[in-house]
């Protein structure tokens, strides 16, 4: 039976270098999860205190009214909940528990708790992760969509913006300056700094 290596990093689709032959994820991508998974308890902590309606960019909770408070602000309420930022997280270390044969994983004490448990054992496990997991590209890709929702509404800063970028075959890719990689339907691979050097598309004329 043959065995396949990989030559190319499945996140961002840049080639491995020769003592990275074999992995999943480069390092440089490995790095980037690591760092990501590091931002979100504190995140975490502080979406917290962007749930009242006038809290986003940083200023504070405005209740608008001395007798009755005014709704809670949905999408930070979203990602603190359960269902958001710890159960995402808590999914991945599931699977890769049972990828790996080890007995389910237990939450102990509150939600913020558990989000630094799950990040702590993540980061443990991570080297696995980015040599052998089949789709870490996806943990890597939602932990930093994850990170980045986290951001938005804390901050009240937009999204990056999107531009669309023309692939040698004539397709248009969409990326932002976050995009780590991205695969073109004719089937060519693009690291990040490959995306960025393509010309940006044509915009059609109506």
């Amino acid at each position: 039976m043959t065995t396949t290596v990989t030559t190319a990093c499945v996140v961002c689709h840049s080639a491995l270098w020769q003592d990275e032959l074999g992995r999943m994820a480069c390092r440089r991508c490995t790095d980037r999860i690591s760092a990501d998974l590091a931002a979100l308890p504190g995140l975490y902590v502080q979406l917290g205190g962007a749930l009242m309606p006038g809290s986003g960019a940083g200023g504070p909770a405005v209740s608008g009214s001395r007798t009755a408070p005014l709704p809670l602000r949905l999408a930070p309420l979203s990602l603190a909940a359960r269902g958001g930022v710890v159960t995402v997280l808590q999914s991945w270390l599931v699977d890769v528990h049972e990828l790996l044969g080890y007995p389910h994983p237990r939450w102990e004490g509150d939600l913020v708790g558990q989000c630094h448990q799950v990040v702590a054992r993540l980061q443990l496990l991570l080297p696995w992760i980015a040599e052998n997991h089949p789709a870490v590209d996806d943990f890597a890709h939602e932990v930093r969509r994850t990170r980045a929702e986290c951001e938005q509404v804390i901050t009240g800063e937009r999204r990056g913006r999107t531009v669309a970028v023309a692939c040698p075959c004539g397709a248009t890719l969409r990326i932002t300056l976050d995009t780590l990689g991205r695969r073109c339907t004719c089937g060519e691979q693009y690291g990040r700094e490959a995306l960025l050097s393509l010309p940006l598309a044509e915009r059609r004329q109506v």
